[in-house]
């Protein structure tokens, strides 16, 4: 499947460090090489720790292909930044969700399903079935 018509993925951290490392990451472990469209939204303007809300409207905006997008959050003002954003229903895409889940768990799956093929609500429940991952 090409990138049009898949999922896009928006991985908004307080560091843009973390969110580019975290999408870096999630790429390298998803399989093949037509991945889902992913950008990362981290730190503030002024290259800060913090969230930016005009980065996470450029970051979805740069991955929309119609068929909705899927915002993972690190913590605190993230969550708060975004919530606020969908609030305002005209900043983000169209079916744009956030997903309750862990950021780089979350966002491996979530790529990994989004690259499949998979609509805005599989992508989104990959992501929060992260959480069910034992580690021991």
């Amino acid at each position: 499947m090409s990138e049009r018509g898949r999922v896009g993925l928006v991985l908004v951290s307080h560091s843009a460090e973390v969110a580019k490392s975290v999408a870096r990451l999630a790429q390298d472990l998803t399989p093949g090489g037509g991945h889902a469209p992913l950008a990362a939204a981290g730190g503030t303007d002024d290259g800060g720790v913090g969230t930016s809300s005009e980065r996470v409207v450029a970051a979805a905006g740069e991955v929309d292909r119609g068929a909705g997008v899927v915002v993972l959050v690190d913590l605190g003002s993230a969550v708060l930044t975004v919530r606020s954003l969908l609030a305002d229903e005209d900043e983000l895409p169209p079916q744009t969700v956030v997903a309750d889940a862990p950021f780089l768990e979350g966002a491996v799956s979530a790529l990994v399903t989004a690259s499949a093929g998979g609509d805005v609500e599989a992508v989104r429940a990959a992501a929060e079935e992260a959480y069910a991952y034992r580690k021991l």
